[in-house]
């Protein structure tokens, strides 16, 4: 009885050893890592704080490239493992920091360029699941290429859902505590004169004059007066492909690509934006920042020594071991930025191989004692019987 009963407590502390560190690993471990992450203070804050004046600062949550895998490449453990992880971060973020806009940077499927019907409406379900939020927070998305395709495969049919189930335009200006931020579909900024980049050009020319009307407090001249009055400040670019840039040789970080793949010479139109189109929308905006995804790696890059944009990295770990978001304290005239880690998935795993070895090791050297101490046991029952 006393070896039963020693069995039976050996096992419950065993599994309560496994429970443990399941909770730590699938839940605890992303409060533990996000704990430390704040939002930068803004200098509107500062000031507010000082007493001299008050500006709206609004806290915005970026992040890029989830890739929800689909039902055609995307095996069930992997896609059930990556949105499990994606989902606890997300709901983590909001828990802890509860932003009041959050803005997703493209590529939020993977196959949405192939998916059928019923596979994209499976796919949006999980997104709801995964990024559901507190009715005080917005969220806001642009497409991406894994969306609805490359510009040689991407069609209204597929861009058209997307924009319907997002509710979105290729080409949109969202205002929030007198910030403008730019939504642009980059995917059709191919220059081909394509009825969808057509579409999209001519939308962005409409914004580009409202916006200059309002920062030029030119809203009573002739040229102004019909057109939709904006907050006077410059925008905020949010778009999936980055702006032209030769490659990644110049970006660095524990976020950035790996030294191999920051030599590698960017294709216009395909790892980023076309020379000619990058021109453009920085000559009709004068953006204050431009924040962009796709390349799954961090990068900062300033393009004409004045016009800031920030690559921001992949949230899946799929895609990258490290995957982080950004976090933005912006008002109408000031940003200030910093990035929240979310835990390394060699972190994780590490935890469980070590928790398996120890849990070896005790159950193999409980098993000894056990064997020695039932040894012992034979040994005085037969001398009891020799007596």
């Amino acid at each position: 009885m006393p070896g039963l009963c020693g069995k039976g407590k050996f096992a419950f502390i065993s599994l309560w050893f496994i429970i443990c560190v399941f909770v730590f690993c699938e839940f605890l471990i992303y409060y533990t890592v996000m704990f430390s992450c704040v939002w930068p203070d803004n200098e509107a804050t500062l000031s507010s704080q000082r007493g001299e004046g008050s500006t709206p600062v609004l806290k915005t949550l970026v992040l890029s490239d989830t890739h929800l895998l689909g039902a055609i490449n995307g095996h069930w453990f992997d896609k059930v493992r990556r949105e499990w992880q994606m989902e606890r971060a997300f709901q983590t973020a909001l828990w802890l920091l509860q932003p009041e806009i959050v803005f997703i940077l493209g590529d939020i499927f993977d196959e949405g360029k192939w998916s059928s019907s019923e596979d994209w409406e499976d796919d949006v379900r999980r997104f709801r699941q995964m990024f559901r939020h507190p009715t005080n927070t917005e969220l806001l998305v642009v497409v991406g290429n894994h969306d609805i395709g490359f510009h040689y495969e991407m069609s209204w049919f597929k861009l058209q859902r997307f924009e319907k189930v997002f509710n979105i335009t290729s080409a949109r200006i969202v205002t929030k505590k007198g910030v403008n931020f730019l939504l642009v579909n980059s995917v059709a900024l191919h220059g081909d004169g394509c009825s969808i980049c057509q579409d999209v050009e001519d939308e962005l020319i409409k914004i580009s004059r409202a916006l200059n009307c309002s920062i030029q407090k030119n809203v009573m001249k002739e040229q102004c007066r019909d057109i939709e009055h904006l907050p006077a400040s410059r925008p905020i670019l949010l778009q999936h492909y980055p702006l032209y840039r030769i490659s990644d040789v110049e970006c660095t970080g524990e976020d950035a690509a790996t030294l191999e793949e920051r030599n590698l010479v960017f294709k216009q139109q395909y790892d980023s934006l076309s020379l000619v189109a990058s021109h453009k929308l920085l000559w009709w905006f004068q953006p204050r920042l431009i924040l962009s995804g796709h390349t799954h790696s961090a990068c900062e890059k300033l393009h004409s020594g004045k016009f800031l944009e920030i690559s921001v990295p992949s949230f899946s770990w799929r895609n990258r071991n490290n995957p982080s978001f950004i976090l933005g304290s912006i008002s109408s005239y000031n940003f200030t930025l910093s990035k929240c880690f979310l835990p390394r998935e060699s972190t994780v795993i590490s935890i469980y191989c070590s928790a398996g070895a120890l849990l070896i090791i005790i159950i193999l050297t409980y098993c000894q004692l056990l064997k020695k101490n039932l040894h012992y046991a034979q040994c005085l029952v037969s001398k009891h019987k020799i007596l």
